[in-house]
């Protein structure tokens, strides 16, 4: 039996299931959320007695951080839908 659903390029080889430019922006996609989440981390206090509302609920942390993160995973998503060009 024939597998149709392995793509072969002309020398024979297996081809990847996505093209290079896919694999950029899922890149870019995985910075960013990886740059959100050291957004929302931190915060470490010198004594566990210590509250620094300031720095717990800063706007970085409840608002920049978890969009950015948002963002890359929509960054993914799309790199991952993208259809390539010679389809």
């Amino acid at each position: 039996m024939s597998n149709t659903s392995i793509k072969k390029d002309g020398g024979g080889k297996q081809a990847f299931a996505l093209e290079k430019q896919n694999y950029m922006i899922i890149a870019v996609g995985f910075v960013l959320i990886v740059l959100g989440y050291i957004l929302m981390s931190g915060g470490a206090a010198a004594s566990p007695d210590d509250w620094n509302y300031d720095e717990i609920f800063s706007s970085v942390r409840i608002s920049v951080a978890p969009t950015t993160s948002l963002i890359g995973f929509l960054i993914v998503l799309y790199g991952i839908m993208k259809k390539p060009q010679n389809a």
